[in-house]
């Protein structure tokens, strides 16, 4: 899955059957900090999503092509959520435990007779 901003819409008056009546969408996928990764995708949309909106997108698979519910339809991308808000807690990593510090050896000191 990615998150990704729908940036257009394409018209095809000639496409596969299982595609009738379904609405593709381009979506630029994004990256954490909402700047654009990647070249942009050609998505099935199963959710009612509009240009501007970010959303949450499967990739190949079963699960994109159950998004649009109709058996063995030839679907490698699917919109399949309308992101409303990302929260992201950006949290430090966790300290390290203290380095095994070794003692230093004790030496016997010989009396010199």
């Amino acid at each position: 899955m990615l998150i990704g901003r729908v940036i257009g819409t394409v018209v095809s008056t000639q496409k596969h059957r299982k595609y009738e009546g379904a609405k593709l969408l381009l979506v630029q996928p994004l990256a954490m900090d909402g700047q654009a990764r990647g070249t942009p995708l050609l998505a099935i949309d199963s959710v009612g999503a509009g240009v501007h909106e970010r959303v949450l997108v499967v990739l190949e698979g079963r699960a994109a092509g159950e998004a649009l519910r109709r058996k063995a339809a030839p679907v490698d991308t699917a919109i399949v959520g309308i992101i409303d808000r990302i929260d992201l807690t950006e949290s430090e990593p966790p300290p390290r435990p203290p380095a095994a510090r070794e003692e230093p050896r004790k030496t016997r000191r010989r009396d010199a007779r």
